[in-house]
């Protein structure tokens, strides 16, 4: 019998492949009665790695061409990491699934042939969030941006562009490079950014969503909802220097977060907890509180 056929979306970056092929492994130990065929694409954001992202609309360009797909009908769903999506929810194109949370941390990567000075560190970083609590933890290093895929930007490192690097831990090992990281920074040191480390399956509206019901994560669900809703009441969005973390034990929810005032001159951090199922209000909760500390 012939298999039905999915065809799932994804960038066409190294990183994102393997990502999208963790999803396809996990739903086919379900359903094996299904073919998977992953389409690939560039998005706005991969072409235009030379700008940051603050200059050129921010991080929707990355599922900008896969919304695309999904409403042409070329793909039938499509897996992003849940940090680089909008934070508004587009209704036709929803997050039908949240795979199980990798490492939310941030981690420092070195060159492969030096060590880390932090008296003259060029450290390479594009993200106002990683740079304002670099500067806490090292008040001498210089933040520069850099952009690019996880290989990219590692050569550039490795070349002598930078000190070293900042980057998500869950990328690094998801994409068999866990080996470059030497240094994890603590969710206390460096807040990661909402929804750092979660894997999102989003499809056309009333589409495919039963069939990734299997992977949805209950856990990552509450702490993107959190996470989210608190960098929403901020009105945040990739320019902004706003971090949230939802550490999740039983129905306990403790989230923690940081907001900077416009001028990033100062910036609060603090945290709320309650119960799961409180997980918005407490996203709200938080924000309305570092609103009033600035």
């Amino acid at each position: 019998m012939q298999k039905h056929i999915i065809r799932i979306g994804s960038r066409d970056s190294k990183l994102a492949v393997m990502q999208t092929e963790l999803i396809i492994r996990a739903v086919a130990n379900y359903h094996p009665e299904i073919q998977f065929e992953l389409v690939t694409m560039k998005t706005t954001g991969d072409m235009l790695a030379d700008r940051t992202l603050d200059k050129i609309g921010g991080k929707g360009l990355f599922v900008k061409e896969l919304n695309a797909a999904l409403s042409e009908g070329r793909i039938d769903c499509c897996v992003h990491s849940l940090k680089d999506m909008p934070m508004e929810e587009n209704p036709e194109f929803p997050i039908t699934a949240l795979f199980q949370r990798g490492d939310p941390r941030d981690v420092l990567v070195l060159p492969q042939t030096q060590c880390f000075q932090d008296m003259t560190a060029q450290i390479g970083s594009s993200s106002f969030r990683r740079q304002l609590q670099l500067k806490k933890l090292f008040p001498s290093c210089r933040c520069l941006p850099v952009r690019g895929n996880i290989i990219t930007r590692l050569q550039k490192l490795d070349s002598g562009g930078f000190s070293a690097l900042v980057l998500a831990g869950a990328g690094l090992r998801r994409a068999g490079l866990s080996h470059r990281i030497s240094r994890c920074f603590s969710t206390e040191e460096m807040i990661p950014a909402a929804g750092q480390g979660i894997l999102a399956v989003q499809s056309r509206k009333d589409e495919t969503a039963s069939l990734f019901s299997c992977i949805h994560n209950t856990e990552s669900a509450y702490a993107a909802l959190a996470e989210r809703t608190f960098v929403r009441a901020l009105n945040g969005d990739c320019s902004s220097p706003i971090a949230a973390y939802a550490q999740i034990h039983g129905t306990e929810l403790k989230l923690t977060g940081l907001y900077a005032g416009e001028q990033q001159q100062e910036y609060a951090v603090g945290s709320v907890a309650g119960n799961t199922e409180q997980a918005a209000q407490l996203g709200q909760q938080l924000a309305n509180t570092l609103k009033g500390r600035l």
